[in-house]
């Protein structure tokens, strides 16, 4: 079961120079909604090399295309009822953490998401943002 991006099927050649995304997560059982975001890369440490100090760093795809949200609820209907009664979307792609972390917490408070559990499984908004990690490389 794919994620959709556009309405189109994203795909790992999509990503890039984007580093994850925010999503919804549709329960096409009964139309409820989970509101979330998640990176497409991480960052793995590696032992340096022989006669070197310094640790290398390799950047890796992470689950994104496995996963189904940081929810009990959702991922225990996931596995209850399967991945086909549900439909992810890719609302939008993001190029660093902050930017991931303010779109997210944005869309839940445009959707007072908290305020509608019989239409959101969101039970949790959690944000801290600095403005500097907004601002792309032109601006600042």
């Amino acid at each position: 079961i794919m994620w959709f991006y556009n309405n189109e099927p994203f795909t790992s050649e999509m990503i890039e120079d984007n580093i994850g995304f925010v999503y919804e997560i549709l329960d096409t059982s009964n139309g409820m909604i989970y509101i979330g975001k998640k990176g497409l890369t991480t960052k793995r440490k590696l032992p340096p090399l022989k006669g070197s100090k310094r640790k290398r760093i390799k950047i890796v795809e992470t689950d994104w295309q496995s996963y189904y949200g940081s929810s009990d609820t959702v991922k225990a209907l996931v596995e209850e009822y399967g991945p086909e009664s549900f439909h992810r979307k890719i609302i939008r792609l993001c190029k660093s953490k902050g930017e991931m972390n303010y779109y997210e917490a944005r869309l839940q408070f445009e959707t007072d998401c908290l305020l509608k559990p019989d239409e959101y499984y969101n039970a949790f908004i959690g944000c801290k943002i600095n403005r500097k990690h907004l601002l792309t490389k032109e601006k600042k």
